[in-house]
C-alpha cells in the first residue's frame, strides 16, 4: 500500500475510533505525524468523494464520518477488514477464536494483546449484546476460555449501553473502540456514527 493510502487510511480510522475528539487537520497531522498541509489534502479529498463531512468551528474545519453515505460505509468495512488482514500472526489466531462467538451483535479486540501480543496475560474483547442472547454469548465465551490458556476478558455491552458510555466519554469503552474490529461492523459503525 502506497504512504498516500495508508495515511489515509489512518485518519478515517483516528476519526471513526475516537468519537470523543473532534479532529481538524492540524490535530489529525500531529497524530498522524503528517504536516498539516498534508492531512488538510487528505481530509479534502476525502470530503470531496464524501467520505467525510466538515463543519466550520471558528476557523477551523472539524472532520466526521458521512455516515449517510453508502459508499463511505462500505469504504471504511473495506479498511476494518483490512485492519484485520494487516494485524500479527498472533492477533490473527485471536481473531479467529472471537469470530467463534456468533451471536454477539458486534466484537472489537482491544487491550495489551495488540501491542504486547504474547506477552499479554488476558484476551480484552468488548461484545455487543442484547438481552436476549446475553447468556448464549457468554457460554461461547466459557467454551473458548475451557480451550486456552489464556482468557478471554469480556465486557459486555448492550447498543443502549455503548451509546451512553460513549456519550459519557468512559475511558474502558473509549480505549475498547481502538482496537480492532472483528465482527458486527454494521452495528458499530451505526454507534460511531449516528
Amino acid at each position: 500500500m502506497k504512504d498516500g493510502r495508508k495515511n489515509e487510511m489512518a485518519l478515517i480510522l483516528a476519526i471513526l475510533k475516537s468519537p470523543e475528539i473532534e479532529y481538524n487537520a492540524n490535530s489529525l497531522a500531529k497524530l498522524l505525524g503528517l504536516s498539516a498541509m498534508g492531512a488538510l489534502k487528505i481530509a479534502r479529498k476525502l470530503e470531496a468523494e464524501n467520505i467525510l463531512l466538515s463543519r466550520k468551528v471558528g476557523n477551523a474545519k472539524i472532520y466526521s464520518i458521512n455516515n449517510e453515505n453508502e459508499y463511505a460505509n462500505q469504504y471504511i468495512k473495506l479498511l476494518l477488514k483490512k485492519e484485520i488482514e494487516e494485524a500479527s500472526p498472533y492477533v490473527k489466531r485471536w481473531i479467529r477464536e472471537i469470530q467463534k462467538i456468533k451471536r454477539a451483535q458486534g466484537s472489537i479486540l482491544y487491550g495489551s494483546v495488540l501491542k504486547k501480543e504474547k506477552e499479554a496475560k488476558d484476551i480484552d474483547v468488548l461484545l455487543i449484546v442484547n438481552k436476549n442472547s446475553f447468556e448464549a454469548v457468554k457460554k461461547q465465551v466459557e467454551e473458548i476460555n475451557n480451550l486456552n490458556e489464556k482468557k478471554i476478558h469480556p465486557l459486555y455491552q448492550t447498543k443502549e449501553d455503548l451509546k451512553k458510555h460513549i456519550k459519557e466519554k468512559n475511558k474502558v469503552i473509549l480505549n475498547a473502540l481502538k482496537g480492532r474490529m472483528v465482527s458486527g461492523e454494521d452495528t458499530i459503525l451505526q454507534l460511531l456514527c449516528p
